[in-house]
């Protein structure tokens, strides 16, 4: 009975480690994001993710500065947080993941996470101009949703200009973040998968 249950309890084990660690990575991501477009830091959302996530980053600031307006640190902790996270799995499915290939497979990982980050940001942009077509700015987290999707739409419209008064430009950013998991993310997370399998 032990063994049968043992890939039960291995599965909710992995399941916990990824809920955990997928929660803080994209805590540290947005703060990343937000600081890198330069939205407003007194808002109460980003107020949130900066105090759940100043307690291993400020450390890391005094022995990595930043470097042309980019968080250095919160890249360096992106990444020792996802590899911490796939030796972890490694190590509960006894196994030791090999560098490169977890160093390959973390990056596409960090890849993709970013990537639905602007799908879900743009997709509740887009909902909530359907709620309210005059707009919710003044609300905190539209405010931050506008900052962080902003900039990319805004590059989006200088290609699709509108059409009969409709906006194209979310239709383009859509397809443009599909077509960069299937032609880079997932490659490279195939690539680093048979990397970090290696012995």
């Amino acid at each position: 009975w032990q063994e049968r249950m043992t890939p039960y309890f291995l599965q909710a084990g992995v399941f916990l480690v990824e809920a955990a660690f997928g929660f803080y990575l994209l805590a540290v991501l947005l703060r990343f994001l937000f600081q890198l477009l330069r939205a407003d830091f007194y808002n109460p959302v980003a107020q949130f993710l900066v105090v759940l996530t100043n307690p291993p980053l400020l450390p890391l600031r005094r022995v990595i500065p930043g470097l042309f307006g980019i968080d250095l640190a919160s890249v360096v902790l992106l990444a020792a947080l996802k590899l911490a996270e796939l030796y972890l799995i490694g190590w509960m499915k006894d196994f030791t993941p090999a560098f490169v290939g977890a160093a390959l497979v973390g990056l596409a990982q960090l890849l993709r996470l970013t990537i639905y980050v602007y799908i879900v940001a743009i997709l509740a942009r887009v909902i909530l101009s359907w709620v309210n077509p005059h707009g919710s700015r003044g609300n905190p987290a539209m405010d931050l949703l506008w900052s962080l999707t902003e900039p990319m739409l805004r590059r989006a419209r200088r290609l699709l200009p509108a059409i009969g008064g409709l906006d194209l430009s979310p239709i383009g950013v859509f397809i443009a973040l599909e077509l960069t998991l299937i032609l880079v993310v997932q490659p490279l997370h195939d690539l680093g998968y048979v990397w970090m399998l290696a012995r």
